[in-house]
């Protein structure tokens, strides 16, 4: 009885082990990747995995501060203290020094000749700070310029936020035929009540006939091609991606300024840019 009840033990775990072997072969059922989206392919992305500098071979730097065309504050460095990987995100932080020559100093990075597009979709997942002045972007411009300057070539603003209509998300497009300059600008908003508190995805969507904006899928704005001239639709040639934090400037302080505000800063989880398949 001994014995058999041995042989029958044996069996058992054998069998067991043996099962065991055998799942170990099984195809498991495919967990989804993050970076995958249906119907597009992940050509460039950053996530911000490493600390320290942003990646160089992805991101360089508009440094200065002369105002840049909106009679901003700040004067953009590469410096740490304006810009920085931490904990799996990036940090763009404007800083404000009372007694300093340069009093506002802040951070914008570009993708020019490192991450440079035509059509597809471009997702960022981003928190943006709070504070009267404040005026974080994610946005692109044209890399050649080949209807000419600013706003011949268009400007996409996949998210502008200023600091006086907290939670208020602007999309927009300039273009020759429309800009705000000329009081034509085509945009449009969503309220977002947690913008400054959580982190949301900003997302266009940018092929032939139009660019569609999102905040979390969903979409608030679409500007359609008229099929006109470049004035109208100069969106038909390479654009780069920008992150930057403003500071004042024609529409940051249209409402003044609050320099007990600063620091203030954009955190951005990733950026993931896809062409259609």
């Amino acid at each position: 009885m001994k014995v058999k009840n041995v042989v029958l033990l044996v069996i058992f775990f054998s069998s067991l082990a043996f099962a065991c072997s055998k799942d170990k072969n099984i195809t498991e059922p495919n967990v989804e990747d993050s970076t995958k989206v249906e119907g597009y392919t992940l050509v460039w992305n950053d996530e911000f995995d490493i600390n320290g500098k942003p990646d160089d071979s992805k991101w360089g730097y508009d440094i200065g501060g002369h105002g840049w065309g909106n009679n901003e504050l700040q004067y953009y460095t590469s410096d740490s203290v304006n810009v920085r990987v931490n904990n799996g995100k990036l940090e763009i932080e404007a800083q404000y020094y009372e007694n300093a020559a340069i009093k506002y100093t802040s951070a914008r990075l570009v993708t020019r000749e490192k991450g440079d597009w035509l059509y597809g979709k471009v997702d960022v997942k981003a928190k943006i700070p709070s504070g009267l002045g404040t005026w974080p972007a994610i946005w692109m411009l044209p890399t050649d310029w080949v209807y000419g300057g600013w706003p011949a070539s268009g400007e996409i603003d996949i998210m502008e936020h200023v600091g006086y209509d907290q939670n208020r998300i602007h999309g927009s497009v300039h273009t020759q035929s429309y800009n705000h300059s000329i009081g034509t600008q085509k945009s449009s908003q969503i309220v977002i009540p947690t913008a400054s508190t959580d982190f949301h995805v900003y997302t266009i969507e940018w092929d032939s006939t139009k660019i569609d904006f999102f905040v979390d899928n969903q979409k608030y704005f679409s500007f359609a091609n008229e099929n006109n001239t470049s004035a109208e639709w100069p969106f038909d040639k390479r654009f780069h991606l920008i992150l930057n934090v403003a500071f004042g400037g024609n529409w940051g302080a249209m409402q003044g300024i609050d320099n007990s505000c600063l620091p203030a800063k954009m955190e951005v989880d990733y950026v993931r840019v896809y062409t259609k398949d």
